[in-house]
């Protein structure tokens, strides 16, 4: 016998913040929801992920000095999508976020804070925001889940210290500094005395942070309120009777059932990045060499593919078809290789030059994760196929580099897994990685000089306010500039890689899935990373998957509720 249900008023595939959002969007309409989790666990790629929100006149925006306008936004955005942009969709993002944040904040456990400085991505256009747009989770006390603590989908492990201990981001500008100063002493003893707790009695970390923190309060409102979690239960295909979404085949236990739906079904799976075919057929470079997706395995693009085989149109204008970053590559204890994403914390930093296999740069260091592949894509068309962060002494003992930890944490099982190469001068180095000696000695000629002015002429590295947020503003007068020159030096090869897809399904304003005809499919939604990005492969700023997630996750439990009251 199955656990599963007969039927429901709505059947949400995916608990990520999308799909999370809308059940209890759905609840408190009145309506009766259930959601399906392919997963043991819920949280999807919201829990694995920076947790950051991006809801431009948000209501936390004036709280923290600034004042944000929708017009403000929309001029931004339409720099920055172009004649991509599809206007129903932002306008509904930009009328709706905010009371999506009202409504979360006053009816569920989830709090958020706003960035008084966080720059959006491209911070010298038209309409940009210093700060206010992106909002953070609040940190959560995760044993408030009781008995649904397990189900809680983990961190990254590579993103956790002391085994399991979560990192925020107070964390990581106190915990560097804890053996020069009193405060981040305290606080580091503070967070590692209650993780030691934690392991002794959970045997996982409970301090929630970042999307961990997002994915918790929704699930804790998700539990309280009786929302039911169908886990171990994958979406086979949609059932469909005259035009119209009746209901999903699911694969639970081993075998294949039928869940009817009274009133629709929300797709909010996490999109394709971990299927190799569909990621091949939109990423040429995929087809050519390695890429490496940052998403749960099991985001394989499940939803898109049953929705297609009802004729539904998938994306295919948009900018880019993912969500870049940049990873390295790094082995396990247990002997696996896991990618490593170099967001935001090495790259921007004082002392750092990317480089190509001909020894020359190739982008601004300092420039987002997503830009920062965008030029690495545009190097392997000009001929490109290896790449290399390079970075001296000074910088890797203070900054860290990818999965290295600044001092005081531990630099040799680095070097001595092949993570990280070593080598005492520029020479050595470029023997040690085949890179052309004269050409890279040519190259940190070059920035050495324009590092110790403090302009990068090449690149132009430091050149923005979101440049120079992710500096050191300790050093003058450039905090992303400084020679490279304290031997040893160390060399660590990263390739393309992704957080998410943006290419998903077409919908409508109200999250209504469309047609090859540009018609809807009754009864049929999707929201989150199975709905094509309302940025069409651009990526304005930090946030801005989860806060069109939450607010289209809602817009479509309203839009079905609205229906549900005209139907017998």
């Amino acid at each position: 016998m199955s656990d599963l249900p007969d039927s429901a008023d709505v059947i949400v595939v995916g608990t990520g913040a999308a799909g999370m959002c809308a059940a209890i969007r759905l609840h408190k309409l009145g309506l009766a929801p259930i959601l399906i989790e392919k997963t043991a666990f819920f949280g999807g790629s919201t829990a694995v992920s920076g947790g950051a929100v991006w809801i431009p006149d948000n209501p936390h925006s004036e709280e923290v000095g600034r004042p944000d306008t929708r017009e403000a936004a929309r001029t931004y955005l339409e720099g920055e999508i172009g004649n991509r942009m599809n206007g129903p969709l932002v306008d509904a993002f930009l009328d709706t976020g905010p009371d999506v944040v009202r409504f979360l904040e006053a009816e569920t456990a989830v709090k958020f804070a706003a960035r008084a400085l966080g720059p959006d991505y491209h911070s010298d256009r038209p309409g940009a925001s210093l700060g206010g747009r992106v909002m953070d989770p609040l940190d959560y006390d995760a044993r408030e889940l009781g008995a649904a603590l397990p189900r809680l989908r983990h961190p990254i492990p590579e993103f956790t210290i002391l085994g399991g201990m979560m990192v925020g981001r107070a964390d990581l500008g106190l915990l560097p500094k804890m053996h020069r100063s009193g405060k981040a002493f305290a606080h580091a003893l503070r967070v590692v005395l209650r993780h030691g707790s934690d392991l002794l009695r959970f045997r996982r970390g409970t301090r929630s942070v970042l999307g961990n923190a997002l994915a918790a309060r929704l699930g804790k409102t998700v539990h309280d309120l009786g929302i039911p979690i169908y886990y171990d239960t994958a979406l086979v295909r949609l059932k469909q009777d005259d035009g119209r979404v009746t209901g999903v085949t699911v694969r639970h236990a081993g075998a294949e059932l039928s869940i009817a739906a009274r009133h629709g079904v929300i797709l909010a799976s996490g999109g394709f990045p971990q299927n190799d075919t569909m990621r091949a057929d939109v990423m040429a470079h995929a087809s050519r060499g390695p890429h490496y997706s940052m998403s749960p395995e099991d985001n394989t693009g499940d939803s898109q593919r049953a929705a297609t085989l009802l004729g539904a149109s998938q994306g295919g204008n948009n900018l880019h078809p993912a969500f870049w970053t940049p990873v390295s590559r790094l082995k396990r204890a247990d002997g696996t290789t896991v990618p490593f994403p170099h967001l935001f914390l090495d790259r921007a930093k004082p002392g750092l030059i990317a480089v190509t296999d001909r020894g020359g740069r190739f982008v601004n260091e300092s420039a987002s994760y997503h830009d920062f592949v965008a030029g690495m894509l545009e190097a392997m068309e000009g001929g490109a196929r290896e790449f290399r962060l390079i970075c001296d002494h000074r910088f890797i003992r203070r900054y860290g580099l990818g999965a290295v930890r600044p001092f005081p944490g531990r630099l040799k099982p680095f070097i001595d897994s092949g993570y990280v190469i070593r080598a005492a001068t520029i020479a050595e180095l470029a023997r040690k990685t085949n890179l052309p000696a004269q050409a890279l000695a040519d190259t940190l000629a070059r920035y050495n000089a324009d590092a110790a002015r403090g302009t990068d002429s090449a690149f132009g590295k430091g050149g923005t306010d979101y440049n120079r947020y992710l500096g050191d503003p300790e050093n003058q007068p450039n905090p992303c500039l400084r020679p490279i020159e304290q031997g040893p030096f160390y060399a660590l090869s990263i390739y393309p890689g992704d957080i998410g897809t943006s290419i998903g399904l077409e919908t409508d304003a109200t999250a209504r899935v469309l047609g090859a005809d540009g018609t809807p499919i009754g009864n049929l939604y999707a929201a989150g990373n199975d709905m094509n990005s309302i940025m069409a492969g651009s990526y304005p700023g930090p946030g801005i998957t989860l806060g069109p997630a939450l607010t289209f996750g809602y817009i479509a439990a309203n839009a079905i509720a609205e229906a549900a009251k005209s139907t017998p």
